[in-house]
C-alpha cells in the first residue's frame, strides 16, 4: 500500500519517536515514594501514559486508567512530579529503533517535518534536545502551547497554516487513539506505529490508513503528491 506524498508530516513525539516512559516511571515512583504512597512501576505507567503528565499524575494517585484522585492531594502531587520530571526527562528514554534512521531519510527527501505533542515545551525541547533530533523539525507544538491539545484537532491545524499547506495534504504519525482522532478531525491522514503507547489496545481498532512497525519504512510508503 501506498499513500500520497505529503506536503508536511507531523510526529508524535511520546511512543512514536521516544521510549519515555523509562523516565515517567522513574519520576512516578519517586513522587509517590515521597507522598507515602505505593509505588506502582513501569508495566502499569505504561498503560497510563499519552494524555499529558497532569493526567498521568491522576492516574498514578488512583492506580485507575479513569480515576480522578482527591483534588487536595493531586495539587500536592504535581508540583512533587514535575520537579522530578524537570531533573529526569531524558536521562532514561531512548529513540525507538528505526526512529533516527527514518528522519534521517525523511530529510534526505526533503519533507518538511513538526512534532506535535501532548508533552510541556518545559519537557519537550530538552527531550528532543538530548537525544539529537530537534534539528530534524521546522516546528514544534507542545502540549502548551495553544489552548487545546490532541485529540483535538487544533494543534495539528495550529501546524498546517504555520507551513501554509492544506490538511488534505498533510500527514501525522502517531502510535495512539488520540493521535487518530485529532488527524480524522484535522482532515490529515494518519500513520499509526505497533509500538508505542495506546492504554493496552491494539492501535489497528482505531483504523489508522497504515500502520508500520518502524519509523524507517514510512519514506518506503509515500508516493507522489495528489494534484
Amino acid at each position: 500500500m501506498s499513500l500520497p506524498r505529503p506536503a508536511m508530516i507531523l510526529i508524535d513525539l511520546d511512543g512514536t519517536l521516544i521510549d519515555s516512559v523509562p523516565d515517567l516511571a522513574f519520576c512516578v515512583d519517586a513522587m509517590m515514594t515521597e507522598l507515602g504512597l505505593p509505588v506502582r512501576g513501569e508495566a502499569a505507567v505504561r498503560n497510563w501514559v499519552g494524555n499529558g503528565v497532569e493526567r498521568l499524575v491522576q492516574r498514578a494517585l488512583c492506580n485507575d486508567l479513569d480515576g480522578q484522585p482527591d483534588a487536595a492531594l493531586f495539587e500536592r502531587a504535581l508540583p512533587v512530579f514535575m520537579r522530578l520530571y524537570q531533573e529526569n526527562t531524558s536521562q532514561r528514554s531512548r529513540l525507538y529503533p528505526g526512529v533516527r534512521e527514518g528522519l534521517d531519510l525523511l530529510q534526505t527527501q526533503a519533507y518538511r517535518l513538526g512534532c506535535v505533542t501532548n508533552k510541556a515545551e518545559r519537557f519537550t525541547l530538552p527531550l528532543l534536545r538530548d537525544k539529537g533530533i530537534l534539528d530534524r523539525f521546522e516546528l514544534v507544538v507542545s502540549g502548551d502551547t495553544l489552548e487545546k491539545k490532541k485529540p483535538d484537532p487544533m494543534p495539528l491545524l495550529y501546524a498546517a497554516e504555520r507551513f501554509n499547506v492544506a490538511p488534505a495534504d498533510s500527514l501525522m504519525v502517531g502510535d495512539s487513539r488520540s493521535d487518530v482522532k485529532a488527524a480524522r478531525a484535522a482532515g490529515f491522514r494518519i500513520v499509526c506505529m505497533t509500538y508505542g503507547y495506546n492504554h493496552g489496545a491494539d492501535i489497528r481498532e482505531e483504523h489508522p490508513d497504515v500502520v508500520l512497525d518502524r519509523l524507517d519504512q514510512l519514506p518506503g510508503l509515500l508516493g507522489t503528491r495528489v494534484a
